[in-house]
């Protein structure tokens, strides 16, 4: 495995040392000799992003966090119409219990007064 470059039988130690560059996996068998002043693969630009040329990728974030934040608020909203719901179900249970005791309280002075009606004509008819 491990060969030395005298194993190879190259001519000279400066031969071995060349830089070929691969286009893709595919194409192993085309390799390209790289120029002689190159000194890296890839240059620097292509392995660091520049702030502001993924634009893109930043609106597609910028979407997403609009998107949550709008999801959020609705949630909001939903929660406090449920919970205004609940409130007013519970109002309308005690104006119905209310309603119900003042039409029994109603129906007992209606008696209250037709026994005094009652007791009044007694008594005039008593005194004619």
């Amino acid at each position: 495995m491990n060969h030395s470059s005298q194993d190879t039988g190259s001519g000279g130690v400066y031969e071995d040392r060349k830089l070929y560059v691969v286009d893709s996996i595919n194409d192993l068998n085309k390799l390209n000799l790289c120029p002689a002043g190159s000194q890296h693969l890839f240059p620097l630009e292509e392995k660091i992003p520049v702030l502001g040329t993924n634009s893109g990728n930043g609106s597609r974030s910028l979407f997403f966090v609009g998107l949550l934040i709008i999801l959020i608020v609705s949630l909001v909203l939903v929660s406090f119409v449920i919970f205004l719901i609940i409130q007013t179900g519970n109002k309308m249970d005690d104006v119905s219990r209310r309603l119900t005791a003042e039409a029994k309280d109603i129906d007992d002075l209606k008696k209250i007064n037709n026994m005094i009606v009652m007791r009044l004509n007694q008594l005039d008819s008593e005194q004619n």
